[in-house]
């Protein structure tokens, strides 16, 4: 019997898109930007002590191979040719910190993940070195001084890890974020790999001067970071070098962009004052702001949005980060047992429909934007004997939204022009209660794509837009239309604005929880565990008891 004709798509693109709770391959059609296949893997995240986030190298590599692979395969089964595949974009989680040994191809360490606190004290001390009346540090990276960004991790490892020392010093050792660990593995590794980074990732290292577009030898210098093991820095679209190995061996990495400019990509927010809000492990509302650097004044950073090749203008954002959206969906089922999926947390919400005056501030990792407030801690107020563990569930899709509002009011002060509506996308948006609560707490429309897969879309457009590859257009007579789905406000702006002050008091309940400088030294257990410990025994007891009124077994 003959073999069944392969389909004839045209030109295919596939994108990574490494995240910090999976990974994930996809393929779209680049004359259509439809999906037409994907595979997704879940990564380990590890917490050796209180604060500290980790992550396995090897095991995101390994992750990315296997979702190529089954990706390809899923592609055989639908008779889609693979060789259509001309390009391959890499979007990555941004900030997290890799260094390994180029001879040997090993990490000398674990991936030090963005939302990773260690390094408090580290901050604390080069803050101290900053002139009151020169942010040098802010003026040429458009951040804050914060654990959330890659040189203090870098620093740390630099000052606690005997093997990353010894590569150093032995002139070894590569530094890179995720993005760089892949492209560098994926085109050879130790047998010719290609150590670049994009300028969007680069700029979330507080090492790359974000008007100059190169790494900054008095950053550098001020962070102790040796500048020969720093990644070329490339744009966001050219061809980096070939896949070596696997199913798309041979196959073009033509696109590398930080998850959430690869977000704005693929929700088109190409015109200065367009906006998304992606809903992943954090939340990250970014806004395009042409060729200029818009400098806040209300906690926002200013970062690069994208540079689509090597010729071209570099485009700014600024951007509003919220460390805890998803993964506080995550905690309440690893950490509390309260779902078995993530999933089950909207038909827990629906059952109640209100969080009855209870609010949860996921301050996990400290506060980020608008706040940059290290010291906050998570809590739950408003317990009652008749909280059950509904009203928790609601009241954690409550916090995504609520801290949304607080960055897309901060995002209105310094844009002067308030966001008629918002577009989302990423993971959360399947959840429709989070979608029309979402609305509600804004009080305008929140508009989703149907194909929420935007970041692999925007990775995918920059690859396949590159220069010696060019199958994907740009120009904005070709971009595909969107369907969307739309949430209007259900409730009266003044019901709003009472839940959003009332959130306004829980938040700053949850500041100023840690005292200790830092987990660097010493006893481990001291560094905030008293707070939360406090709370995750009070939450259960709370959740016992209310489970014991309720007559649950």
């Amino acid at each position: 019997m003959a073999a069944a004709k392969k389909a004839v798509l045209g030109p295919l693109v596939g994108a990574v898109d490494q995240g910090t709770s999976s990974t994930r391959f996809l393929v779209f059609n680049s004359k259509t930007a439809e999906l037409l296949s994907h595979h997704q893997v879940e990564i380990k995240q590890e917490f050796p002590r209180e604060g500290w986030v980790e992550q396995d190298p090897k095991e995101i590599l390994q992750s990315v191979y296997e979702c190529i692979e089954k990706t390809c395969e899923k592609l055989g089964q639908l008779n889609i040719d693979i060789s259509n595949i001309k390009a391959i974009g890499v979007s990555n989680q941004r900030e997290t910190t890799v260094v390994w040994d180029k001879l040997t191809g090993e990490p000398l360490y674990n991936a030090v993940v963005w939302l990773d606190l260690r390094t408090q004290s580290t901050v604390e001390n080069l803050y101290k070195r900053i002139p009151g009346n020169n942010n040098f540090v802010k003026s040429k990276t458009g951040l804050p001084l914060s654990t959330y960004f890659s040189a203090v991790k870098l620093r740390w490892l630099l000052d606690n890890v005997r093997k990353v020392q010894k590569a150093v010093e032995e002139n070894r050792a590569l530094f890179g974020t995720i993005d760089s660990w892949l492209i560098w593995s994926l085109t050879g590794g130790v047998n010719g790999g290609v150590h670049c980074t994009d300028v969007t990732n680069a700029s979330r290292t507080m090492l790359f001067n974000i008007h100059s577009l190169e790494w900054d030898k008095e950053l550098c210098d001020f962070f102790g970071i040796p500048m020969e093991i720093l990644p070329n820095v490339r744009s966001s679209s050219e061809i980096y070098g070939l896949m070596k190995a696997g199913a798309l061996e041979g196959v073009p990495i033509s696109g590398c962009l930080g998850d959430q400019s690869a977000a704005l990509v693929g929700q088109m927010c190409f015109q200065d004052g367009q906006a998304k809000n992606t809903y992943g492990t954090g939340c990250f509302l970014l806004c395009n702001t042409g060729h200029k650097c818009v400098f806040s004044e209300h906690g926002l950073l200013t970062t690069v949005a994208y540079k689509l090749g090597r010729d071209k203008p570099v485009y700014y954002a600024l951007e509003g980060s919220v460390a805890i959206a998803g993964a506080v969906i995550r905690w309440l089922r690893d950490n509390l047992g309260i779902i078995k999926s993530s999933g089950e947390i909207e038909k827990l919400a629906k059952e109640v429909g209100t969080s009855y005056g209870c609010y949860f501030v996921p301050a996990f990792s400290g506060l980020y934007a608008p706040y940059w407030e290290p010291s906050a801690r998570g809590i739950i107020c408003g317990l009652t004997q008749f909280t059950n563990k509904c009203h928790i569930a609601f009241a954690a899709l409550e916090a995504v939204c609520f801290q949304t509002r607080e960055i897309l009011d901060a995002m209105n002060r310094d844009c002067g022009i308030p966001l008629s509506h918002l577009q989302v996308d990423g993971g959360m948006t399947s959840n429709k209660i989070l979608m029309q609560l979402q609305a509600d707490i804004l009080y305008i429309p929140v508009v989703k794509p149907s194909m929420p897969e935007t970041t692999a879309l925007g990775a995918a457009m920059a690859a396949g837009a590159a220069e010696g590859v060019g199958v994907w257009s740009l120009e904005p007579e070709d971009l595909s239309a969107v369907t969307m789905e739309r949430f209007e406000p259900q409730i009266n702006a003044e019901e709003s604005e009472i839940r959003y002050s009332t959130w306004k008091k829980a938040v700053m309940k949850s500041m100023g929880w840690v005292t200790t400088q830092s987990p660097e030294s010493g006893d481990p257990s001291i560094f905030c565990s008293l707070p939360l410990g406090i709370f995750i025994v009070s939450s259960m007891v709370m959740l016992i008891g209310a489970r014991y009124i309720s007559g649950i077994p």
